[in-house]
């Protein structure tokens, strides 16, 4: 299922950063969620059971759950118009996990563009948490960063691993200085955002 639902998560973050970028419809795009969303629970459910059982298989399989039921939260959310604390929350949590993920990357398997990877998704889940959870108006920050993230960390290394391209060590150091450069534009677009809030703040 790797690369496969990997792609089709490409597709569901590519949809929400346009809803919340006010491009798409909130409840057309949560009907999406719910598909991918279903389906990143069952398989990597079915996946575990007929596995070796052993720890790194059941690890990794695992943390498609942590997309799955996103998707699956968000889609409810979005299709009955339910109070968004409860996802905001649940974000959280799973940014911290997304973050012992990126760790494990990084000392277990020397992996450092699963552990940009990781990073960045935890960056987006916590961005989630404070738009959610907190109630920060930042809608279309968050859509900026999720449209950027759906392409960067989801759908072309999905294409590039289908094409046997992902593995390669010119493509891996591509990739890295793509994530630098994404992460300084998440700089970049964080910096401006608080200067144009301070703005409005002082104007008011």
């Amino acid at each position: 299922m790797g690369d496969a639902g990997l792609l089709l998560s490409g597709a569901a973050l590519f949809l929400n950063s346009l809803m919340l970028l006010g491009r798409a419809n909130a409840k057309s795009v949560a009907v999406f969620n719910l598909f991918i969303g279903a389906m990143q629970v069952i398989v990597p459910f079915y996946l575990i059971v007929v596995s070796d059982q052993s720890n790194w298989t059941i690890y990794s399989l695992a943390s498609i759950f942590l997309f799955g039921f996103t998707y699956l939260y968000v889609g409810l959310t979005l299709l009955k118009d339910l109070d968004g604390s409860g996802l905001g929350w649940y974000s959280l949590w799973v940014a911290v996990i997304a973050l012992i993920y990126a760790l494990v990357a990084y000392v277990h398997f020397n992996d450092i563009v699963s552990t940009l990877t990781w990073l960045m998704w935890a960056y987006l889940w916590f961005l989630f948490f404070l738009s959610m959870g907190l109630n920060k108006k930042i809608d279309v920050y968050i859509g900026k960063v999720a449209f950027v993230q759906s392409w960067l960390t989801l759908t072309f290394p999905a294409l590039l691993s289908m094409t046997g391209l992902w593995k390669s060590e010119q493509v891996s150091e591509a990739w890295v200085y793509l994530a630098i450069a994404a992460i300084l534009y998440f700089g970049f677009i964080t910096f401006k955002f608080k200067v144009t809030a301070a703005r409005r703040e002082k104007f008011a």
